[in-house]
């Protein structure tokens, strides 16, 4: 049984590409899992960055900065105003240590909005979100109320779920000058989750207006033309970020996804090929090109791609689901394995719990082509008790068959099914190529 939740489950993947704060002295790093040196760290004491006897940069305690290189007892940073120096380990900490630097700073000054605003990132680095809202909040209060100050706590607001509050303060950022091309993109995000898709495009066109060289801007207004049921302009901008990115995976990803939305399988295959070949340990593009290939006939390179995406990752239940539907309907009975089928089935069926009707589907009509009428009817009974409204009669109906132990029948199940289940959406962030969003 495939069915199709909300759309919003084709966004859940979209995140803030860009920080208005990045770099910058007086505004907190965008929330992240873990500090990176690729993220700012924090001052300890004060620092001065010297050639010879030239002062290049004081880094005052609590100033973010940047770690380029990490060497045995020190790190090269850059400073907001792009400096660059050598620094001893001691004297610089991370974002989720450096809390109680700004409890000192603030036990110092008291007045000073701006290291809320500093220690607000540091408690977002412990997940302290309560914290981190309560310190933009008081920031603001203080009068610390710059552009800066809103799409901050806005991009925190976003990463929280509070989306209709965060477009609030990206609106204020913009009345108070900042029309920025990351917040055009972080409020776009935000309209993206409220399910607004109209002011989700405006913003993301403007944010392209401003440049048209970034490839996740056009990336992310696909996702919402797709989101908005316009597949023809959302494969057309994934291939303007593919144009200007040709190894952007998250943009062919996307398009492979839409094109087989549009039952276009051969451009499909092209596309999740090119992913492979970019990544061949890319599971969920595997996946995508096997049921494509199922969808074009050539089953034997879908059963290939099936294992391999279930070898790449043993625990990736819609692999062994779509493998199990395959080797119970495939039109070459030389590759049908009823048994085979019981077993990947069940696997699916394992790792989500029997939660998802799909792998019980799949595992009911397993053992129907395996002639197990009677597990068969009490798998397909249970779904016929679980089964949402929309797809109850068909539940029924396969129940009904099994009852005549007769198998189960592809062509009754064709104008039901959703084939969307069978895919994974490759709207994924560039460093997780195989982010699972599987529409279900």
């Amino acid at each position: 049984m495939r069915s199709l939740k909300g759309a919003i489950l084709l966004v859940a993947g979209i995140s803030i590409l860009h920080s208005p704060w990045a770099h910058s002295q007086d505004k907190p790093p965008a929330p992240a899992a873990a500090p990176s040196f690729s993220e700012p760290m924090v001052s300890r004491v004060e620092l001065r960055l010297t050639l010879g006897e030239k002062e290049l940069d004081v880094v005052e305690k609590g100033d973010l900065v940047t770690v380029l290189e990490e060497r045995d007892s020190s790190f090269l940073i850059r400073t907001h105003r792009g400096v660059k120096g050598a620094v001893e380990k001691a004297h610089v900490v991370t974002l989720a240590e450096s809390v109680e630097i700004y409890d000192e700073l603030i036990r110092e000054n008291p007045k000073a909005g701006r290291l809320y605003t500093l220690r607000a990132g540091a408690h977002w680095a412990r997940r302290e979100g309560k914290d981190a809202l309560r310190d933009f909040d008081q920031a603001i209060e203080l009068g610390y109320d710059s552009a800066n100050a809103y799409s901050s706590r806005a991009l925190f607001l976003t990463a929280s779920g509070q989306y209709e509050n965060a477009v609030e303060d990206f609106n204020k950022a913009v009345e108070k000058g900042d029309r920025s091309e990351s917040i055009l993109i972080n409020r776009a995000a935000a309209y993206l989750q409220m399910n607004k898709v109209d002011e989700a495009i405006g913003d993301y066109s403007a944010a392209i207006a401003l440049n048209d060289k970034n490839a996740g801007i056009f990336q992310q207004r696909a996702t919402a033309y797709k989101v908005k049921g316009d597949l023809v302009k959302a494969a057309e901008d994934f291939g303007k970020a593919i144009q200007v990115s040709p190894t952007f995976i998250p943009a062919l990803m996307g398009r492979g996804y839409v094109y087989f939305q549009a039952g276009d399988h051969a451009k499909a295959v092209e596309d999740f090929s090119s992913v492979i070949k970019l990544n061949d340990r890319a599971e969920v593009a595997y996946n995508n090109r096997g049921y494509n290939y199922q969808l074009l006939g050539k089953n034997p390179e879908a059963l290939r791609d099936f294992d391999k995406s279930i070898d790449l990752n043993p625990q990736y239940a819609l692999a062994y689901q779509n493998r199990a539907w395959l080797l119970v309907t495939c039109e070459d009975e030389s590759l049908r394995d009823p048994k085979k089928a019981i077993l990947s089935a069940t696997k699916a069926c394992e790792l989500n719990e029997y939660n998802d009707l799909s792998d019980m589907a799949a595992l009911a009509a397993a053992h129907a082509a395996a002639k197990e009428f009677d597990l068969a009817i009490g798998i397909q009974e249970k779904i016929v008790e679980r089964a949402p409204e929309p797809q109850k009669n068909l539940a029924k109906q396969l129940l009904e068959l099994y009852r005549q132990e007769k198998p189960f029948d592809p062509k009754l199940s064709a104008a039901s099914l959703d084939d969307s289940k069978n895919t994974s959406d490759g709207n994924a962030n560039e460093d997780n190529t195989e982010q699972k969003e599987t529409a279900k």
